[in-house]
């Protein structure tokens, strides 16, 4: 159980409620900073503002899985008051306070340098990439659908990067009779994606990879759609990157050539919240629960 250890939410979307429903039932003591226009409200949590947090009683600090902003200002679905999560204020908190968050950010490894504070990165771990995997496969569906006018199946798909998730991606669109390639700069993607039945290029490729696309859909978080590539792709093509903000594709570009492209960050959180929410709440719960049984010398 997780009883008298107080822990901070800030801010977040729907999948936070899944945590703190979580947490509740594991008897700790939560504070809510960003949720204060959330009409419900939680029994053994409070909505509060960080100025009515006393930061030398917090053990652990739970983010959004966008972490911050590069001013530690954190996404707030549920509040329009800026939350801000400061270097000061941080350096107050006991050196056993973490922060978990889904992913990490400039700002977050500065300030947690500089304070000495572990910051743990949810979506580095393989378990919860893998079973995030599941809604961000089926919101990529959705959006494809959405957005196209063709059929998924006998259409020219390509995936950009044969990671957790873009296995799945590539898996689900492969049974659905898409012709699929895959484009990585891993030899050992590049294999896998053989092994799966599926075309693959290395990056390198891409700009005459492209010619023939009519749906992509990126996954790597590093500039691979460049004006260059773009310019060899069909204006009828339909882009979705799902990659960590900014992404991976030159949108002014892709605007400019009249090619639909679109980026989404938190895809399973807008398509599946409540399934998403229970993927990050289990996977904390079993982090803080090791975490404290081994403070406590259990």
């Amino acid at each position: 159980m997780l009883t008298n250890r107080h822990i901070v939410i800030m801010g977040g979307d729907a999948r936070q409620i899944e945590v703190i429903n979580k947490l509740t039932a594991l008897d700790a003591h939560l504070s809510l900073v960003g949720f204060d226009q959330l009409d419900r409200n939680f029994n053994g949590a409070a909505k509060m503002n960080m100025d009515e947090i006393n930061a030398k009683d917090v053990d652990s600090i739970i983010l959004p899985v966008s972490g911050t902003d590069g001013e530690g200002v954190v996404e707030t679905t549920f509040s329009n008051e800026t939350v801000r999560l400061t270097k000061e204020w941080l350096a107050e908190t006991p050196e056993h306070c973490a922060i978990y968050s889904g992913i990490s950010t400039p700002y977050l490894n500065d300030i947690t340098h500089e304070t000495q504070r572990e910051i743990v990165k949810l979506f580095a771990r393989d378990d919860v990439a893998i079973y995030n995997s599941i809604p961000t496969v089926e919101g990529t569906l959705m959006m494809v659908i959405q957005n196209t006018d063709i059929t998924i199946h006998h259409a020219n798909v390509i995936v950009l990067g044969l990671g957790r998730t873009g296995m799945s991606i590539t898996r689900a669109f492969h049974a659905l009779g898409a012709h699929v390639k895959v484009g990585s700069r891993n030899p050992e993607q590049i294999a896998r994606a053989v092994e799966m039945g599926v075309n693959a290029f290395y990056l390198k490729d891409l700009e005459t990879e492209v010619e023939g696309n009519e749906i992509c859909i990126n996954t790597i978080p590093a500039m691979v759609l460049t004006s260059k590539v773009l310019s060899k792709m069909p204006a009828s093509s339909f882009i979705i990157d799902i990659a960590s903000l900014p992404g991976g594709t030159d949108f002014r570009y892709a605007k400019k050539r009249g090619i639909k492209a679109m980026i989404t960050p938190g895809l399973p959180g807008m398509v599946a919240p409540k399934t998403a929410g229970r993927i990050i709440a289990n996977v904390l719960a079993e982090l803080l629960l090791t975490k404290f049984s081994e403070e406590d010398g259990e």
